[in-house]
């Protein structure tokens, strides 16, 4: 009974989904940026560092479920040789039950160095990725159930672009991203309407480190705002990093808490209750000479949920081409 209860649900997401496919929004967006990788939200980061980077995560979502969602990316970023620019490339894979998505964007971003020095870090940035994603859904497993239901895998393509900025002045960053600017309409598949609703938003992100002089320990209290333009959904990451320096690179350690501003109403029996979404991420990692690792642990604070199994992240890295000059400052992201 379980089973045949499980397939009719399946049946029926499925069935509205192939007259109304809702894309995912194009790379997801977790708390991995927190690994020195906020080149995966913010465009403006491409070559902002003083070494190339490379960055390899995988992302396993509820263990021991079948289709439980998944996600791949690598990213590369880093200075064209002695100029004001950066170049850089983010690929990618998520895969959600039947739902899938795949792209690649190629970024271009300045950077206007206002400083003289090395004393005073002062630079804007600006930066534009241009991204083509493909979506899928996995209708083969369902043909048997009803004739509307075409029993193929249906796929469909779109173009789009993120804008973004970022500014560092000594220990302070600030970053704002406008992704999916393009108001894409959706295309049609096998004369059915796939839509593209729900795919821009804006991104502002906040920080600086702190450390006594002198001293090997450093703390980064940061928090990022997402607003959903369609929907008008928002949510707020609060976080705060500590990290110990030795001559060889550094540990780092932090908790991320994400709060959405967005309620969902549920029965629970005995009326109608409603709940907000809430992450508890911690986060350890370390960089030993140029190579980084880092692990990521979500766990959904709610009284409803879907697993209590949480959400396992892996980050590896490589640092490369790293020039010897470095600025006066508490600054990861650009030393």
């Amino acid at each position: 009974m379980i089973g045949f209860t499980k397939n009719i649900l399946k049946l029926a997401i499925l069935t509205i989904s192939s007259q109304f496919m809702s894309a995912q929004e194009g790379l997801p967006l977790y708390s991995d940026y927190l690994t020195d990788n906020y080149y995966l939200l913010h465009p403006s980061m491409a070559g902002v560092s003083n070494c190339n980077k490379i960055r390899l995560t995988g992302r396993q979502q509820w263990f021991g479920e079948e289709d439980a969602p998944s996600l791949q990316t690598m990213s590369i970023n880093g200075r064209i040789g002695e100029s004001s620019s950066g170049v850089g490339a983010i690929f990618f894979n998520d895969k959600n039950g039947y739902h899938s998505q795949s792209g690649a964007y190629l970024t271009y971003a300045h950077h206007l160095l206002f400083s003289r020095n090395t004393i005073d870090l002062n630079m804007l940035s600006f930066g534009l990725s241009a991204g083509l994603i493909q979506y899928k859904l996995d209708e083969t497993a369902f043909r048997e159930f009803d004739p509307i239901i075409s029993g193929i895998e249906q796929s469909a393509s779109e173009f789009n672009v993120d804008l973004g900025f970022s500014y560092h002045f000594i220990d302070f960053y600030a970053h704002a991203t406008v992704k999916n600017m393009l108001a894409n309409e959706g295309v049609n598949i096998n004369e059915q309407s796939v839509s593209y609703d729900n795919l821009r938003t804006y991104l502002l992100s906040l920080g600086n480190v702190f450390s006594k002089f002198g001293s090997d320990w450093s703390y980064e209290p940061s928090f990022m705002l997402a607003y959903k333009d369609a929907t008008s959904e928002a949510f707020v990451d609060i976080n705060l990093k500590v990290s110990r320096e030795f001559s060889s690179g550094n540990v780092f350690a932090g908790l991320s808490y994400r709060r959405s501003f967005d309620g969902a109403e549920f029965s629970n029996g005995d009326g109608v209750s409603s709940q907000k979404l809430q992450y508890f991420t911690p986060i350890i990692g370390t960089k030993y000479n140029d190579f980084v690792f880092a692990y990521t642990y979500s766990y959904q604070a709610n009284s409803v949920v879907f697993n209590n199994g949480g959400y396992h992240q892996v980050t590896l890295g490589y640092n490369f081409g790293c020039k010897k000059e470095k600025y006066e400052c508490n600054c990861p992201s650009v030393n």
